[in-house]
């Protein structure tokens, strides 16, 4: 393999990395300061509960990995305590990024792993953020362009927010 294409590819996974990590500082921020059993929180009786929504990322990220791995997988897990789900929210985000750090090989192409499991992540998580709302418990709106976003940071640790609104 030439060293352009070398060079493409940890490019490739370094970008995917930061969309990791953009994932991990946007849940954090839905997921901190929930109200008490917000999981069981919902819309309707038609919709999914805010701990089904949270046990799906947790799936997503399960599948991003095993696509990353070359062994697609995919199970539907059940609801946690809200804690508990946040706990496997951000576990499924670290071996995601300990997978993309490392020298093993990608094997889907890092485009496809974005726009499937990592962008219906933040979807849900925006789902998350609009239920906190409802919930009478809201989370602040922020700008996003300038947060403290670094690939790597995928814990519930994250850059406190630089321009949050009103």
């Amino acid at each position: 393999m030439d060293d352009s294409l070398n060079g493409t590819m940890a490019a490739q996974r370094q970008f995917l990395r930061h969309c990791v990590a953009t994932l991990a500082y946007r849940g954090a921020k839905a997921l901190r300061g929930a109200p008490d059993r917000f999981e069981a929180f919902r819309i309707s009786q038609t919709t999914r509960s805010s701990g089904e929504i949270l046990a799906h990322i947790g799936d997503l990220l399960d599948w991003a990995l095993s696509l990353a791995e070359g062994k697609q997988r995919w199970h539907d897990s059940p609801s946690l305590m809200w804690e508990q789900g946040a706990q496997r929210f951000f576990a499924g985000l670290a071996a995601l990024d300990a997978y993309l750090v490392s020298n093993t090989p990608l094997h889907a192409p890092a485009e496809n792993i974005f726009q499937g499991p990592i962008a219906d992540a933040l979807t849900h998580v925006g789902q998350i953020a609009t239920r906190r709302a409802l919930a009478g418990a809201p989370v602040r709106g922020e700008n996003y362009f300038v947060a403290g976003i670094a690939a790597g940071r995928v814990g519930p640790e994250q850059a406190s927010p630089r321009r949050e609104f009103d």
